[in-house]
């Protein structure tokens, strides 16, 4: 999931991130950006140029207002399956979690943190610009059981956070001055989410994600790089005139027009955070622009992901209800002018004990705490969530209502 940890996301992502240069980069990938026709090369102090915009834009349009295409939809409430889990001997666990209970959905992996496509896909058009693996080796068997099993099938698509794709292509990424790809102190690359080559590619996955059976297609990592505009001068990558949250308002809207003709929903994750705060323009993600065009959105709630003084709590992540609906109060305060283009709201809630906090900071969470976020929702009127652990455990005996 797209996390930066306690204060440093409440920060908006200041993260330095100067990892070492990929070995992999090319040095002539800043000469073929040079090269680039028709397209904005920004490079260390040199003065932007104008290029070709790409197709979309930041919002709605008259004539294009977004419609649900899946109405009659019950209320969802899923878990996160990792594509491993989703192709190994973890899945029958999961299947059991959600026939057990009140659980109605899985939200797996179709293209993971790394960037890989996470089934063994033979589409010419994925496989030039994007590299397959085979975590879900029978993509079919795992849609045919889903379906048996009576459950919403959610692809998720790590956008923008593509380390694979930045190995094989640098000049669709951010280049340091020795011409080698930026990496984040966590050793993650990003795409250029103004190249219009990397939208394509994305919800070219999305299609074949709903040619599969999958209902919704849920966009994670649709932003720039935390602590972006810290290094965007010192940095060799293409651009328009645009602003970076446009352009990446621009990537969801086209997207959604794409996708929605198909009959598949589009959501997309963003910062618990982006709620409560103006828009992040430094990443480029605006919470009404993204939600204007979507139909579903789900914000990153975390309490272990707010930190001391939020919503007047001083330890956030022992006050799972507290942080919970002060994050809902705020989110429907940032979309009570959005009217007919408001979407579903289903946040990501926590199933994980954030022990990194240190002693007094965190708390073992359990039935109790999962729960308090539960009637944290109820009590705002959300009727959707989804549940988020990196490893797939989640708590037994929770009470999903």
């Amino acid at each position: 999931m797209d996390i930066i940890v306690s204060t440093i996301m409440l920060l908006y992502g200041l993260l330095t991130g100067q990892g070492d240069a990929h070995g992999d980069a090319k040095q002539l990938a800043v000469a073929y950006l040079n090269a680039s026709a028709g397209e904005t090369i920004v490079q260390p102090n040199a003065p932007i140029v104008t290029g070709e915009e790409p197709p979309g834009g930041g919002g709605m349009m008259p004539g294009q207002a977004k419609q649900d295409p899946q109405p009659d939809t019950p209320p969802i409430k899923g878990i996160y399956v990792t594509a491993h889990s989703a192709g190994g001997s973890r899945m029958e666990s999961l299947l059991k979690l959600v026939d057990d209970t009140e659980l109605n959905s899985m939200v797996i992996d179709l293209k993971d943190d790394n960037g890989y496509i996470t089934y063994p896909t033979t589409t010419p058009e994925l496989l030039e610009i994007g590299t397959a693996k085979k975590y879900i080796s029978d993509i079919n068997g795992l849609m045919d059981t889903l379906k048996q099993h009576e459950i919403y099938p959610i692809a998720r698509i790590v956008v923008f956070k593509d380390t694979v794709l930045a190995v094989k292509r640098p000049e669709l990424s951010f280049l340091q001055p020795d011409g080698t790809i930026w990496k984040n102190g966590r050793g993650e690359s990003f795409v250029n989410p103004y190249r219009q080559e990397v939208w394509e590619y994305n919800v070219a996955l999305a299609k074949e994600a709903t040619k599969l059976g999958f209902k919704e297609i849920q966009f994670d990592y649709v932003r720039f790089p935390e602590g972006f505009e810290n290094r965007a001068d010192t940095l060799t990558f293409n651009k328009t005139e645009q602003s970076r949250v446009d352009a990446v308002a621009g990537f969801v809207k086209y997207a959604r027009e794409q996708l929605e003709p198909l009959g598949v929903r589009v959501s997309v994750d963003i910062f618990g955070y982006a709620a409560s705060v103006p828009a992040a323009e430094g990443i480029g993600q605006d919470f009404v622009k993204i939600s204007n065009d979507v139909h579903v959105i789900s914000p990153m709630i975390y309490p272990s992901h707010y930190s001391t003084g939020w919503f007047n709590q001083k330890t956030p992540d022992r006050s799972p209800y507290e942080t919970i609906k002060g994050a809902m109060d705020d989110t429907h305060e940032k979309l009570q002018n959005t009217g007919e283009l408001k979407p579903i709201i289903r946040p990501w809630i926590q199933d994980f004990t954030a022990s990194w906090l240190g002693k007094g900071n965190y708390v073992k969470y359990g039935i109790a705490e999962v729960e308090a976020q539960i009637k944290a929702l109820q009590d705002s009127n959300v009727t959707e969530y989804l549940l988020w652990n990196a490893g797939n455990k989640y708590t037994a005996g929770v009470k999903y209502e």
